[in-house]
C-alpha cells in the first residue's frame, strides 16, 4: 500500500482515465485526491460523469477525497485549484493526469524522492518523464534538470505555494534580465520570453505548466528526472485538449526502476538540458524563426 498521497486530476476520458486508474489500484494509495473539471456542453457532461464514475469503485482501504467542478474552469484554474486544494490539506502528492499511464515502478520512485528531498529547497519537482531517447546522462538513477516534464509528477506543498498566475513576478523577472540566466542560449531566451509574455500578459494558452516552469525558474529550482522514461501520455488526439497532433512524444515506451541509486553531485545536466531544448523546443522554433531573429536585432 502506498503510503503517499496521489492526485488525479479527471475530465471527459472515462477510457483513459480507467486505464490510469487501474495503475493507481494496483498501488492502493492510503489517500487519493479526485480532481475533475466540469462539462461544456450536454455531450461532455455524460463523459464527465462516465469518468467520474470510474472513480467510484474504490476496492481497498483508502481515504478518498473528491473536488468535482459543476462548471468548466478550463485546464489552468482547474487544476490550479485543484492543487491548491490538495496542498492545503497534504504536505507532499504524487500528481497524475488522466492521459499519462505510469509505469508501476514510478510510485515508488516518487515516495523515495519525496522523502529524500523533503527539506531541500533546491528541488521544486520529480517527474516521471524522460525524452533523451535512451541516452543515461550519468550511471544513477535520475538527474537535475530546469525542465519539469509533468506528464506525471510530485511536488511538495513548499515548492506549490509559489506558483501565481499573476504577471507581477513576470514582469519584474523580464525588467531584471533573469531569464538570461536561465536560458544562455539567445533563442531559447527569446522563445521563453515569448511564451511568458503570452501566458501571463494575454493568458493565452489555457494551461498551466508554463506558469509552472515560470515558478520553478523564479526560485532557482531543480527537477528530478529520471534515467528511464517512467510514465506514457496516451492522450494524444483530436479529443485531447492541447496534445492533438502526432507526436515521438505520444505513447512512449516505459521502463521500470528497480532501485533508486542516488547521484552523489547536485548539479544541472547542462547536456541532458541541451539535448531536450534542441530535440524538444528547437524544433518548435521553425514556424516562429524568422520573428525571433527579427526581435533579436532589435
Amino acid at each position: 500500500m502506498l503510503k503517499t498521497p496521489i492526485a488525479f486530476l479527471i475530465f471527459r476520458r472515462p477510457d483513459l482515465t480507467s486505464k490510469v486508474f487501474e495503475a493507481i489500484r494496483q498501488v492502493q494509495p492510503r489517500q487519493l485526491f479526485i480532481v475533475a473539471d466540469g462539462a461544456r456542453n450536454e455531450t461532455e457532461d455524460i463523459l464527465c460523469q462516465q469518468a467520474r464514475a470510474v472513480t467510484e469503485v474504490i476496492n481497498w482501504d483508502c481515504e478518498v477525497f473528491r473536488n468535482y467542478s459543476e462548471e468548466n474552469l478550463g485546464c489552468r484554474k482547474r487544476v490550479s485549484s485543484g492543487l491548491d486544494w490538495v496542498f492545503s490539506q497534504v504536505e507532499e502528492a504524487i500528481i497524475l493526469e488522466d492521459d499519462c499511464l505510469p509505469h508501476l515502478s514510478f510510485f515508488d520512485y516518487c515516495q523515495n524522492l519525496l522523502e529524500y528531498y523533503r527539506e531541500d529547497q533546491r528541488i521544486m519537482g520529480i517527474s516521471g518523464n524522460n525524452f533523451q531517447n535512451g541516452k543515461h546522462k550519468n550511471e544513477y538513477s535520475y538527474y537535475f534538470s530546469k525542465y519539469n516534464h509533468c506528464w506525471g509528477w510530485a511536488t511538495w506543498r513548499r515548492a506549490w505555494k509559489y506558483w501565481d498566475c499573476s504577471p507581477v513576478k513576470w514582469i519584474e523577472f523580464h525588467k531584471m534580465g533573469l531569464l538570461r540566466t536561465i536560458c544562455e542560449d539567445p533563442y531559447e531566451h527569446k522563445y521563453w520570453e515569448m511564451i511568458f509574455d503570452e501566458i501571463f500578459l494575454k493568458g493565452k494558452p489555457d494551461t498551466w505548466d508554463y506558469i509552472w516552469t515560470f515558478t520553478c525558474w523564479s526560485q532557482g529550482g531543480l527537477t528530478i528526472l529520471p534515467n528511464v522514461n517512467l510514465v506514457s501520455n496516451i492522450g494524444f488526439g483530436k479529443d485531447a485538449t492541447h496534445t492533438h497532433k502526432e507526436s515521438h512524444f505520444a505513447n512512449m515506451k516505459t521502463n521500470e526502476i528497480i532501485s533508486i541509486k542516488h547521484p552523489p553531485f547536485m548539479i544541472r545536466n547542462l547536456e541532458a538540458d541541451n539535448y531536450t531544448y534542441r530535440k524538444h523546443y528547437a524544433s518548435k522554433f521553425q514556424l516562429i524563426k524568422k520573428l525571433i531573429k527579427s526581435k533579436l536585432k532589435k
